[in-house]
């Protein structure tokens, strides 16, 4: 019974994330200048002024003295280099003309590795549910490698558990990405380890996309196989609806969904999640940022 019951809500929740996230995947504003012909992605330069102004667009001429700059909406300016605080290249969409900031904690859903990567010289730095803190760090365009440790007090430092996740991104068309990788845990009190070896893919644009991944959980000579299947979609431009699932192999599993805040370099998740089968929900509070 229990074995129908979990067939009856995976089979479920595939039909509701793909009909909630798929036909999103294509609603993309055409951008001008696109970062590659299937990402959806535009590429510009953001100007930031001592005044305040903050304006996207391109350099038209620069030299050691000033910058002349051509903002979205076509007007020019020339602006002396005293009165910048910044000039860089960032990624995003357009809008009905208007420059919308990529999602910069793309690489993950709540917990779960996407298939997307952090690009290199990128940091990310973060804390799941207070309690665990986190960075992981882009040595390449597709491999970043990163840690962690538990905020557990009464443990002494040198038996304090921690854990590493290399990951690679072996696949990326633009809307197509995969990647794989390991999450594996050092227990050094005990001198045991374990961990989830797994793949995952990513269907989409950074704004909507469908992932799914499937892995294999083990600790000592015990093995189990996990499968995940989760979306993102924003609806505004600070703000995303993400789900995140998982199914394992004697049945059980976790559903979950909430909310992303975006901001320039800091996203918030705040969300819920039920165990399969279970009358109770714990709470998911995520921040991570990213430089």
């Amino acid at each position: 019974m229990k074995h129908m019951t979990t067939i009856r809500v995976t089979t479920l929740l595939v039909l509701l994330i793909l009909a909630f996230f798929g036909p999103m995947a294509e609603a993309q504003t055409a951008p001008v200048t696109p970062v590659s012909a299937s990402s959806g992605e535009v590429e510009m330069h953001e100007l930031l002024l001592k005044d305040g102004s903050r304006l996207f667009g391109r350099i038209e001429r620069e030299n050691d003295q000033e910058v002349v700059f051509r903002t979205q909406s076509g007007a020019t300016i020339t602006a002396s280099r005293n009165e910048i605080v910044s000039l860089k290249v960032v990624k995003g969409r357009l809008e009905r003309g208007e420059f919308v900031r990529a999602d910069v904690h793309r690489s993950r859903l709540f917990f779960a590795p996407t298939g997307r990567s952090l690009e290199k010289g990128q940091v990310s730095v973060g804390v799941f549910e207070f309690l665990a803190p986190f960075v992981q760090v882009g040595v390449t365009d597709n491999f970043s490698i990163g840690g962690g440790t538990p905020l557990v007090f009464g443990i002494e430092d040198f038996d304090r558990p921690f854990w590493i996740t290399p990951k690679y991104r072996v696949l990326n068309t633009g809307k197509v990405q995969a990647a794989v990788g390991v999450l594996h845990v050092f227990d050094t009190s005990e001198g045991n380890s374990a961990g989830i070896a797994y793949g995952v893919g990513t269907f989409g644009s950074s704004d909507n996309a469908l992932t799914v991944g499937g892995g294999v959980a083990y600790s000592g000579d015990s093995r189990g196989g996990i499968a995940m299947i989760g979306g993102e979609r924003r609806v505004h431009r600070n703000m995303k609806l993400i789900t995140e699932n998982y199914i394992w192999q004697d049945g059980g599993g976790i559903l979950s969904g909430g909310i992303r805040f975006m901001g320039e370099r800091l996203s918030a998740d705040l969300a819920l999640a039920i165990p399969i089968g279970e009358a109770l929900a714990f709470p998911v509070v995520n921040f991570v940022y990213v430089f």
